[in-house]
């Protein structure tokens, strides 16, 4: 996933549609060819929320010392 669609990637949305799609699924309603379809989105959706949460984690041991504390970071301009 690109950054930018990263930015712009809704992950609560992603869940809500994740649930959506197991539940129509569970549901025994959809035919094969539509279960089948619905199976490749759940793959895709679920790919993207585990980038996305591989990213967030990325970011917070950025921010993290290996102590757990928050890194002393300076900011332009401070003497």
């Amino acid at each position: 996933m690109s950054a930018k669609k990263q930015a712009d990637f809704d992950f609560e949305g992603a869940l809500e549609q994740l649930e959506e799609l197991v539940a129509s699924m569970e549901d025994g309603e959809l035919s094969l060819e539509d279960s089948l379809k619905a199976f490749e989105k759940g793959i895709k959706l679920t790919r993207e929320c585990q980038t996305a949460l591989k990213n967030a984690e990325q970011k917070v041991q950025v921010l993290l010392d290996e102590s757990g504390e928050p890194e002393d970071f300076e900011l332009a301009g401070d003497d």
